[in-house]
């Protein structure tokens, strides 16, 4: 009699929670709104589906193979529409739009007074992102990048040197891993107006690739399931049980050490600058807004932005550079059709050496086209990119979709669209240059490499100078293939769609 008492109320727990899972799972199941809208069968349910799509590291071609099956809306997950339709996109990411960014946002954020702080990224805040980017943006534009050209021509010299000692030894080289040591370098030009010492000693400084290969993964996994944050590296003594796994605080590290020439951070955590450093670099120019106006840029405000720069700044256009280079080797008659235009424009006198950004803007236009059709194939990011519903809901692909889904669109997908696209999986730059002005506007408004509205890529323009200099220069030089054809590289998708083993022989032409 004793016994059974006792077992009762642990049967009846059981029930009481597996009843309540039950409910759980069909209400999610039968969502007001998007019950209807096609997917896998476990997404509706759960979000293991997503997270486990999200884990194996290929998103982005399951992705690809859903919007092929079900259409323009696929449900991934209980409350999360994958939306496949270019025309989508102002849609969802036009400017006033009311769609805000989500939850699996802000988990990519430094940690400063053992506080999370968020950037111009990570916010889900529009007012402080308009606030904040109001004091940088000039930064980034096309003119203010172009000022220091000359410092990012240092970085493509020492790079041509290091991989002519490759060509030299005639012994394969990792490509891949230089093109980022390279974009690694530009962005300590341009931030903080010095090389941070990857092009040098040919190899990852203080382990901030590793870094920040490790920060994508968890961002890319527990942005699936936000809310195991806080348990996790939001977790204040995660840190200290698990040093190891604090990647954010080594780019924090790698930040303060590469400022460390030019200003210190005192006791009570303020900025102490140098009076006298001046320059066009971006650290100069914040800190000059400091000390002119520190309620406008805070200590904090300059160390978050400082902090995104290196941690956003080089993995996309490593990534689009490395697609550039692949994509050429893998098609040897458009790599043979861009040679001959460089060729041609430097015979009649239009390149200097190095090669300007306007002159390769003004000169080579199939190289543009070969640029653009790369990040057409291979988009940097490859997982939707979120965006919460507006509470009065929204029309999406002719839906009422209900206020608090999360919806998004995955570049991959809408850049394989065949309608907007034809041949979609070929690699054709002829495309970006042959087609009707009509034609080719709506092909830009596809375009999603960068994103779209005011929340596009701040750094677009970083990224598109570091290539319309770096891939005519490096073709200039040196005859690229791949040291093994049979062999394909490796990906990855951990949120930025990452590659391996860009293995190469080098040439040397002049």
């Amino acid at each position: 009699m004793k016994h059974t008492l006792i077992e009762n109320p642990w049967k009846s727990s059981i029930l009481v929670i597996f009843a309540v899972l039950i409910i759980r799972l069909l209400t999610n199941r039968y969502k007001r709104g998007i019950c209807d809208i096609p997917g896998p069968l476990l997404a509706k349910y759960t979000r293991l589906w997503k997270l486990h799509s999200v884990w194996k590291g290929d998103h982005h071609h399951t992705a690809i193979d859903l919007h092929k099956k079900h259409g323009s809306l696929v449900r991934i997950g209980p409350n999360h529409i994958s939306v496949g339709d270019p025309n989508a996109i102002p849609v969802i990411y036009g400017l006033n739009k009311g769609f805000t960014k989500t939850a699996f946002f802000p988990l990519q954020s430094i940690s400063w007074n053992k506080r999370p702080q968020m950037n111009l990224f990570s916010t889900r805040d529009e007012h402080f992102h308009r606030l904040q980017k109001r004091s940088v943006a000039n930064s980034y534009s096309m003119t203010s990048i172009l000022e220091l050209e000359s410092a990012v021509d240092s970085c493509s010299e020492t790079l041509i040197s290091q991989l002519r000692k490759f060509a030299d030894r005639k012994t394969p080289v990792d490509l891949g891993a230089w093109l980022q040591y390279y974009a690694f370098d530009v962005v300590g030009e341009l931030t903080f107006a010095k090389k941070l010492g990857f092009l040098e000693g040919g190899q990852d400084v203080d382990g901030m690739m590793e870094a920040i290969r490790g920060m994508l993964a968890y961002a890319s996994i527990c942005g699936q399931v936000p809310e195991m944050h806080p348990l996790l590296l939001g977790n204040p003594l995660f840190p200290i049980l698990m040093p190891s796994m604090e990647s954010w605080d080594k780019v924090l590290q790698f930040t303060l050490k590469s400022m460390s020439s030019r200003s210190s951070i005192k006791r009570d955590g303020e900025l102490q600058a140098d009076e006298k450093v001046g320059g066009k670099d971006m650290m100069s120019k914040w800190m000059a807004l400091h000390r002119s106006n520190p309620e406008k840029m805070s200590t904090k405000d300059v160390m978050v932005h400082l902090s995104a720069n290196v941690f956003a700044g080089s993995d996309t256009t490593a990534i689009a550079l490395r697609a550039v280079f692949y994509l050429l080797m893998r098609n040897p008659h458009v790599l043979a059709k861009l040679q001959s235009e460089i060729d041609t424009a430097a015979d009649k006198g239009n390149l200097g050496n190095p090669i300007s950004y306007q002159e390769s803007t003004t000169y080579l236009p199939y190289l543009g086209a070969v640029l653009k059709e790369a990040m057409r194939l291979h988009p940097s990011t490859g997982l939707i990119i979120e965006r919460e519903v507006p509470k009065e809901g929204a029309v999406i692909c002719g839906k009422q979709i209900p206020g608090g889904t999360i919806v998004g669109i995955n570049a991959w997908v809408v850049h394989r669209d065949a309608e907007l696209y034809p041949k979609p999986d070929s690699f054709i730059p002829e495309r970006w240059l042959d087609n009707s002005p009509e034609k080719l506007k709506e092909m830009e408004q596809g375009f999603f490499n960068f994103g779209s509205g005011a929340r596009t890529c701040l750094g677009k323009n970083v990224s598109l100078m570091e290539m319309y200099k770096i891939v005519p220069q490096l073709l200039r030089e040196f005859e690229i293939q791949l040291h093994d054809p049979s062999k394909d590289w490796k990906t990855r998708n951990v949120w930025f769609v990452q590659q391996e083993g860009m293995i190469c022989e080098l040439v040397k032409k002049i």
